[in-house]
């Protein structure tokens, strides 16, 4: 009998993570003598854990089909790590425990770095337990940090929606600025790479443009040299524009904005508020009136400003994730592979996990102007082709028409754990 799959979520959802769920359930579908069922995990890895799965085969080819424009996680996503195999032994031997007894094959893991890491650790105990698993990462972030892939699914459509936004804000504050505000401050996320604030900078296309000013996380924070630059922008161009990572720091490495000692599930530290820091710091040495913005969960929930490259790329790893799993092929990732910037073109290669897993793509220096604040033509190449293409999701009473699946939940053959 063909074995079955298991399917999660982790970390923070994008507007397309759901489109590589589509692309994972509609390949199986395909394969109905190869592949048995496919079962989700509730809320990620937490569902394999607790032995909360949710049988997909209950859902309609239509609302599947409507994943690819539906943002948000389909099935419930967590911030749950499991640790080494030493520490959380219980919890890996708990995921075989789940697997055995529903005959789960196959372990697709929908995630960034720490969820690669998750899937190379459960590769490595199936493999000690002499337990047959066919493990593959399948990646994930608007961060844009996964090592060896190109590029990641979801970045694509932050970026896009970034850019717009900043170019919007730009001619709202420059309408303004002889009487009013002359700074506007947007912050986005970006804890240690700063691929996001970059993108804002594809807003600017000719000299004057918001935004004027980038500050990255790769770049220690100077306050003396931006408040000078600040102040060069306002005086030639009447307002400034500038674009912040959540994860600006100082030039002794710390955080801007870390809110004392708050962890998440993960141990990073607790951001929020660096466009806020920046913007009273004008405020104060410069006396300008200004505004900032916090696109926190609204650059990543963005479906309705998508990128269609994005959308087609998170389906496309998805649809080689379950390729790959019936190929055998354990322990790997399907990565993104650049084959020319003009005309963007672009194929799916498969990583090794351990190769992925906790290493963090930061931008590099030859992406950045030679001052820290601005990007660099070579990046604009990277970049451009990421954002390229609309694919609207449908409309209904003038609101995006998203679909909520059933998920209804599998038998639980085993006793409770709790993790």
């Amino acid at each position: 009998m063909p074995r079955n799959v298991f399917y999660a979520q982790s970390g923070g959802v994008t507007a397309v993570i759901n489109a590589s769920a589509c692309g994972v359930i509609e390949t199986t579908r395909q394969y109905p003598g190869k592949i048995g069922a496919l079962y989700a995990g509730r809320d990620g890895i937490i569902g394999a854990l607790t032995e909360d799965l949710i049988d997909t085969s209950l859902e309609s080819a239509a609302d599947i089909a409507r994943l690819r424009y539906t943002p948000g996680g389909a099935f419930g996503s967590c911030r749950y790590k499991l640790k080494s195999l030493e520490e959380h032994r219980a919890q890996y031997e708990r995921l075989i425990a789940v697997f055995r007894a529903h005959d789960i094959g196959y372990f697709l893991y929908n995630g960034g770095n720490d969820s690669m890491d998750t899937a190379w650790k459960v590769s490595q105990l199936a493999t000690r337990l002499d337990f047959p698993l066919v493990c593959v990462g399948i990646p994930k972030t608007v961060d844009n940090d996964l090592a060896v892939t190109d590029n990641c699914p979801g970045f694509g459509s932050v970026a896009k929606y970034v850019a717009t936004s900043m170019r919007e804000a730009g001619f709202d504050v420059a309408s303004m600025a002889r009487t009013s505000t002359k700074i506007f401050v947007l912050e986005v996320m970006g804890r240690h790479a700063g691929w996001i604030t970059a993108a804002c900078g594809l807003a600017s296309e000719a000299e004057g443009e918001a935004p004027h000013i980038l500050l990255f996380p790769e770049i220690p924070f100077d306050p003396e040299a931006f408040l000078r630059r600040v102040d060069q922008c306002v005086k030639r161009h009447g307002y400034c524009a500038i674009a912040v990572s959540e994860g600006l720091h100082d030039a002794n490495g710390n955080l801007i904005a870390e809110t004392g000692t708050r962890r998440d599930a993960f141990g990073h530290a607790q951001l929020g508020g660096a466009g806020q820091v920046v913007a009273q710091l004008i405020q104060a040495r410069l006396g300008y009136k200004y505004h900032w913005a916090l696109a926190d969960y609204l650059q990543r929930a963005a479906r309705h400003i998508a990128s269609r490259v994005d959308v087609e790329q998170a389906y496309a790893v998805g649809r080689a994730a379950v390729e790959a799993a019936l190929a055998g092929k354990n322990a790997v990732m399907p990565a993104i592979r650049r084959l020319s910037d003009t005309p963007y073109a672009w194929e799916i290669a498969l990583a090794d996990l351990r190769e992925v897993a906790n290493v963090e793509k930061k931008m590099p220096r030859e992406f950045i102007s030679p001052e820290g604040f601005g990007i660099t033509d070579a990046c604009r190449r990277y970049l451009s082709p990421l954002l390229e293409g609309e694919d609207a999701p449908p409309f209904a009473r003038g609101l995006p028409n998203y679909v909520r699946l059933k998920n209804i939940g599998v038998a639980r053959k085993l006793a409770d754990f709790a993790p």
